[in-house]
């Protein structure tokens, strides 16, 4: 049986030589709806990867407290914005304040600056710094950590300390080659001293998190006074399991400090980390969709192309069958024989458009975002159940033809 396969390997290898140009845009075809398939399926692994990593460092016990709720933003499509007042320095801290829940840790945060210039000694970098006011919680209720150095301390936020910690990109430039720890840089004019270094994060959705400047709270009040600012509140909860009352007393203290009677809606926006976890990887089943559309379009497309060049193929070797015939070959040794052509045909076909798909659209893809390429497994195996699709429903018929002609008429054609 298998020197029958290898000999049917080596015939069908000589007849895709003999009709290289057919062949070529029959296996074009297959590859190219097996590359959209696994490109697609391929940029989607690399995205919720993205997507989990980046909301799991969080942890599944914070919610933050902000102006809109971004989750409602992902799924609103249309229809009147509503607008909600901002979240004012007296509100957050009032919140902070009153919020007394038990195992919770409230931080207040604000982006001070999106475009700021850094300074050390003769050497600065371009205006492209993300400053941020923050206290001593932030870090760890928004998932950041320090390699070198430490957070602030409530010394620190208390006194107002001029300090501050770095985004890891602060070390490939402005501090390159050097112990970034206790430099002192300039940001308008006002020195700081650095005291911590924070991991790597990447990018998230074209946002650089490691080009990120973080100073006391109560400091970036005092340098940065642009009108109407707008706070964002997080909190961190110990037991996972208290965490839905935790939101809702937040709720209420949150509508206590704006002031919102019984009737009115609620005017700002609550995110759990798990639930806008959930809805973002929600929204990825739409690709995933849309792959398998087109899987199915290409399973289509592919069949009917290759059908076609095999059913030539039976047609031009018509006298070759009856000889074969003749000799003594069986049905189902004819049918195999070109059954297996087929079969190499969307093997190549199959094989060019996963490696196309995984280096486009995966390697592609983790290198926009930043992080590390998981092989898309799903995508290799629904590739393959594509090209034994196509074989199958493009094989058996010609196969079957060739397989029933007439050995005498078949020697008859001309």
């Amino acid at each position: 049986m298998f020197n029958l396969f290898r000999e049917n390997t080596k015939i069908a290898i000589d007849s895709i030589r003999s009709q290289m140009l057919r062949t070529t845009l029959t296996v074009f075809i297959i590859g190219l709806g097996i590359f959209a398939l696994v490109g697609i399926l391929a940029a989607v692994a690399v995205l919720e990867s993205t997507v989990t990593s980046n909301f799991a460092s969080m942890g599944t016990n914070t919610f933050s407290i902000s102006r809109y709720d971004f989750s409602s933003q992902i799924r609103r499509n249309s229809g009147e914005e509503k607008v909600n007042p901002i979240i004012s320095y007296p509100q957050a801290k009032e919140f902070q304040d009153k919020y007394n829940f038990p195992s919770a840790a409230t931080s207040l945060s604000f982006t001070a600056a999106s475009s700021a210039e850094v300074k050390y000694e003769d050497k600065k970098t371009d205006p492209e710094i993300t400053i941020m006011g923050a206290d001593e919680y932030f870090l760890p209720n928004s998932g950041l950590e320090t390699t070198q150095g430490r957070n602030f301390n409530n010394f620190d936020i208390a006194n107002n300390n001029y300090v501050c910690i770095v985004g890891s990109d602060f070390t490939k430039g402005l501090l390159k080659d050097i112990n970034p720890i206790d430099k002192i840089i300039s940001v308008r004019g006002a020195r700081f001293r650095v005291i911590g270094v924070l991991k790597e994060k990447g990018s998230t959705f074209g946002n650089r998190q490691d080009l990120r400047l973080i100073i006391p709270i109560q400091v970036a009040r005092s340098l940065f006074t642009a009108p109407n600012i707008d706070y964002e509140v997080k909190v961190m909860i110990g037991n996972h399991d208290m965490l839905n009352s935790a939101v809702d007393e937040a709720i209420l203290a949150m509508r206590r400090v704006r002031k919102l009677n019984p009737v009115q809606d609620t005017n700002f926006g609550v995110e759990r980390s798990d639930e806008l976890l959930k809805q973002l990887l929600s929204e990825t089943q739409t690709l995933n969709i849309a792959a398998w559309v087109i899987g199915i379009i290409t399973v289509f497309g592919s069949s009917i192309a290759l059908m076609n060049i095999m059913l030539v193929s039976v047609t031009e070797r018509t006298r070759e069958i009856g000889v074969r015939k003749s000799l003594g070959a069986k049905k189902t040794t004819v049918a195999m024989q070109f059954f297996t052509e087929t079969l190499v045909i969307s093997i190549i076909g199959g094989f060019v458009g996963i490696v196309l798909g995984v280096l486009v659209g995966g390697v592609g893809a983790s290198l926009i975002f930043n992080v590390a390429f998981p092989m898309p497994w799903m995508a290799v195996v629904a590739a393959l159940i594509t090209v034994i699709t196509v074989t199958i429903v493009s094989g058996l018929y010609p196969a079957i033809k060739a397989a029933s002609l007439d050995p005498v008429e078949a020697l008859r054609y001309e």
